[in-house]
């Protein structure tokens, strides 16, 4: 499985999820589904993901969990910003905490932003 940060709007929304209630109701097999987080403006996924968030992804997918302090350290970046960026993460559902309370997320696969539909793609995968 793999999560897919986007940009979309309502009406290309609507139109998957039409697309998808019509194979249910036909009885077909669904596809395994993919995590989508999308954004209706390139500003809002930017304003969600700015680039200490995206830090905070590729360190977690280099050095497996981690507490938000030993995260800090490693970032080189205050305790308290990198918790709260990590309760973002958290809230957007890009990252989860285990049992002892480290936080940690899937691979992480980055392809190009997809240009066919018309909108940019950040592809998350296991």
């Amino acid at each position: 499985m793999k999560a897919v940060i986007g940009i979309s709007n309502w009406s290309q929304n609507r139109d998957a999820l039409r697309t998808l209630a019509k194979k249910i109701d036909a009885g077909k097999r669904l596809p395994e589904a993919d995590y989508q987080l999308n954004f209706p403006s390139p500003v809002e996924l930017l304003a969600e993901l700015p680039p200490k968030r995206l830090q905070i992804l590729r360190e977690l997918k280099s050095a497996g969990a981690l507490s938000v302090y030993a995260l800090a350290k490693r970032l080189g970046r205050n305790y308290s910003n990198v918790h709260g960026d990590i309760q973002r993460l958290l809230a957007l559902g890009l990252v989860e905490k285990n049992a002892a309370g480290q936080v940690l997320r899937p691979a992480l696969e980055r392809s190009s932003p997809t240009q066919s539909s018309g909108q940019g793609a950040l592809r998350f995968g296991s």
